[in-house]
């Protein structure tokens, strides 16, 4: 199988342009652990050994398909995202007016921007969600690619929360600042016990421990 990587869209993250950046980055991790999930459920169907796990594991890659998809569609968005905040940033404010306008402008922009970074740690939640049955009910020859798996949307899940901080960090309005924060936590803590603890378990599998 002849498989290339595009290197544009690397060269571009290499470069001193603000994006692509972290956050899409953090939606190629995700969608990366969304690939690799369907790979252990391809290699699950059609083996009678999990002959009860099939219809179960056709579930999961269509399931998992869509939110590759959406990851990869995350990683543009990101980009786009990032537009309104950097115009804000250049706004003029040498009278009292146009400080006014550019702190509303802002504000608003603030806001958008943390828009994708939730949505790719939801995204990230949700495979990492399969990931958990896959390393219970999938193929044990694919059970190394979990492990991979989950190391890659844990990195989604948390990279993409450094989008949110970064932004919320310059909010003046603190609640809605608290709440986004609160939001992009709770995704953190979940992620990282869940992947951790997955990842964990099925090390001490190939360990014999």
């Amino acid at each position: 199988m002849d498989v290339r990587i595009n290197k544009d869209w690397f060269e571009a993250l290499s470069s001193s342009a603000p994006v692509p950046g972290g956050g899409g980055a953090s939606a190629l991790a995700g969608a990366g652990g969304a690939a690799l999930c369907m790979m252990v459920a391809n290699l699950t169907v059609g083996k009678k050994k999990y002959a009860e796990q099939e219809e179960l594991m056709k579930e999961f890659l269509v399931r998992l398909e869509k939110l590759r998809d959406e990851s990869l569609t995350l990683i543009e968005e990101d980009a786009k995202g990032f537009e309104p905040l950097a115009a804000a940033y250049s706004l003029p404010s040498s009278t009292d007016e146009e400080k006014a306008e550019k702190e509303k402008i802002m504000a608003s922009a603030l806001v958008k921007a943390c828009e994708v970074p939730i949505a790719i740690m939801e995204k990230g939640a949700e495979i990492l969600d399969i990931a958990v049955e896959l390393a219970e009910k999938g193929s044990v020859m694919a059970v190394s690619d979990v492990g991979v798996a989950v190391q890659f949307i844990r990195t989604a899940v948390l990279g993409a929360s450094m989008n949110v901080y970064i932004n919320t960090k310059s909010m003046k309005d603190r609640k809605t600042a608290e709440e986004l924060n609160a939001k992009a936590d709770s995704l953190n803590k979940k992620a990282s016990e869940t992947a951790d603890a997955v990842f964990a378990k099925i090390e001490g599998e190939l360990k014999c421990r």
